[in-house]
């Protein structure tokens, strides 16, 4: 059994590294055969390197199906070919998994094939550098959102995905058996993250969640990554700044990134500060393009397309009516009618939604009751309001729309690694 413990990746073998003994591992991309010279082109993580290949193992080489996983030992040398500074003269050479030609799919991307495909042979997908690129970019990003919060002082949490109600009202749960009692998938850390404020302050959490609407489109999923955060002590105005943060945080992390320029990187122009734009302020523009909305109706799908055409990049929607939010969401002093409320928006796209939180127990009651829904269901969550529970707010951000977004992809299926939706429940 040969040696598997590499000594260099691709990208590490350079002019540095000419006359040096490697041990290199990968998957074979290319062949080419010259007679008693065989170029072999491995790729790893990291990028393409060029075997030589001579001698007994010539004839391996030449045999390899491609994709195969191998590991070659050899001496760094200067390369002869444009595409490669450097190469290495094989001395050993082992296959140590072939792989079964033909495949289902170009992993080089070479041969295009379709998303549905690609998705059922992901793992073989995610060797094609483009694929993986937005792959390295996501985990780049989702470090870039935890650095941006934990740097204003929030703590990371972990909420249960698993609960005994629905948290939110409204929303359609997937309920399964839960040891002779009924059960459902999260569709939100909401309530949680709310009284965590009164212990721990400032919270976030980065997890999955789930909603059984039977929307197959482009942007929506039936599991998806949110970041979330709750905030004690500060208004919405206070967490939308914190959202442009953090949204700046990860378009700066992807400029840093050049060594994943093979991904789709969408050239986005952050402004320092993100553009806020009233509720009613969305009603007069689209007036003005002759689509007329009363004070109250929420805002279709085709209005957003509109106001998308208008604000091409971020932009908040703020001070919507306080009807048409969830009953947690608190309404402006001043106008009861309007709450403290807002959604980021990317064109059309909805990235975030969050506001200031109606801590005020009695007032809390009273607006679940108006939504027709009964406080005695939110029984364990509003205990909490009765121990000191301070003003707090949040929001909530789709991650993956978010990588839809930044990378320029136009189905949010492709920054999922294992997308769910109603007709994907594999691999």
């Amino acid at each position: 059994m040969a040696d598997i413990h590499r000594t260099h990746y691709a990208s590490q073998l350079g002019e540095n590294t000419i006359d040096q003994q490697v041990k290199v591992a990968g998957w074979v991309e290319d062949i080419r055969d010259i007679g008693k010279l065989v170029f072999v082109t491995v790729r790893d993580v990291t990028g393409a390197m060029q075997l030589v290949v001579t001698g007994n193992a010539a004839q391996s080489a030449k045999e390899t199906p491609r994709q195969s996983a191998v590991v070659a030992s050899g001496t760094v040398q200067k390369g002869k070919a444009k595409d490669f500074a450097v190469e290495i003269k094989v001395s050993e050479y082992n296959v140590l998994t072939p792989a079964v030609n033909p495949l289902p799919i170009d992993p080089t991307g070479r041969v295009e094939s379709s998303l549905d495909k690609r998705l059922d042979c992901r793992p073989l997908d995610l060797r094609n550098p483009k694929v993986s690129a937005i792959f390295k970019l996501r985990s780049a990003g989702l470090h870039a959102v935890r650095a941006a919060l934990r740097e204003q002082g929030f703590i990371e949490v972990n909420t249960p995905k698993i609960i005994g109600s629905a948290s939110e009202g409204g929303a359609n749960l997937f309920g399964f058996d839960y040891f002779k009692k009924k059960g459902f998938l999260a569709q939100s850390p909401q309530l949680y993250k709310e009284q965590l404020t009164l212990g721990l302050d400032r919270v976030f959490e980065i997890g999955p969640y789930f909603r059984a609407e039977n929307s197959h489109t482009v942007r929506h999923l039936s599991e998806f990554i949110s970041v979330d955060i709750e905030a004690a002590f500060v208004d919405y105005t206070d967490v939308m700044y914190v959202l442009e943060t953090v949204i700046r945080a990860v378009a700066l992390e992807f400029e840093k990134h050049k060594e994943y320029a093979q991904a789709p990187v969408s050239q986005l122009s952050i402004p320092d500060k993100i553009s806020k734009l009233t509720y009613e302020q969305c009603l007069e523009q689209l007036a003005a393009e002759g689509e007329n909305i009363k004070f109250g109706d929420d805002l279709s799908d085709s209005s957003l397309r509109k106001l998308g055409e208008i604000h091409k990049g971020f932009y908040f929607i703020t001070d919507w009516p306080t009807d048409l939010k969830p009953f947690y969401i608190h309404e402006k002093l001043d106008n009861p009618k309007v709450s403290e409320s807002f959604d980021l928006q990317f064109g059309y796209l909805e990235l975030a939604s969050g506001g200031r939180r109606q801590h005020d127990p009695t007032k809390l009651k009273a607006r679940l009751q108006s939504q027709g829904l009964n406080p005695s269901g939110f029984s364990e969550h509003l205990k909490a309001f009765d121990w000191g529970m301070p003003p707090h707010s949040g929001w909530g951000l789709g991650f993956d729309r978010l990588m839809m977004v930044m990378t320029g992809a136009q189905n949010v299926r492709d920054v999922v690694l294992y997308p769910r939706d109603s007709n994907r429940l594999t691999p």
